[in-house]
């Protein structure tokens, strides 16, 4: 699936993260890059991006690179999320980068690292597993 298919998919399926102004800037066979908008919804008290805000981009990102892979499969579904919250995010837009590490038929398990804008570190790093439903 083209960055494009996978954004109408989210946006068909998924409504309810519209409005986290997500925007699939590459993907490929193995990688994923997804810009996050930030606003003041996705802050916490002292200015800084939420946890919560940081594990849904995750979630999205590692969603999206499955369905790059094998296709409109709405009922995959997350299995583990693991994340480490590794520094204060920089006000400003986020970047989450992330590839598949195995991909099965009934599993699949990727990384997804996040970052600030214009910061070279990563702010958060997460491990995911997908189920991935029986075919047909």
């Amino acid at each position: 699936m083209t960055a494009k298919m996978l954004e109408d998919f989210n946006r068909e399926h998924f409504p309810q993260v519209d409005h986290m102004n997500m925007r699939v800037e590459h993907v490929d066979d193995k990688t994923i890059t997804i810009r996050m908008s930030v606003t003041d919804q996705h802050l916490r008290p002292g200015g800084t991006v939420s946890g919560p805000t940081m594990m849904a981009l995750a979630d999205t990102g590692m969603y999206l690179l499955l369905l790059a892979q094998i296709g409109p499969v709405a009922l995959a579904v997350t299995t583990n999320l693991n994340i480490n919250f590794l520094r204060k995010p920089a006000p400003g837009d986020i970047v989450a980068r992330g590839n598949i590490l195995k991909l099965g038929k009934t599993l699949a398990t990727g990384e997804i690292s996040i970052y600030s804008i214009g910061i070279e570190d990563p702010v958060a790093h997460a491990t995911l597993t997908y189920a991935i439903p029986p075919k047909k």
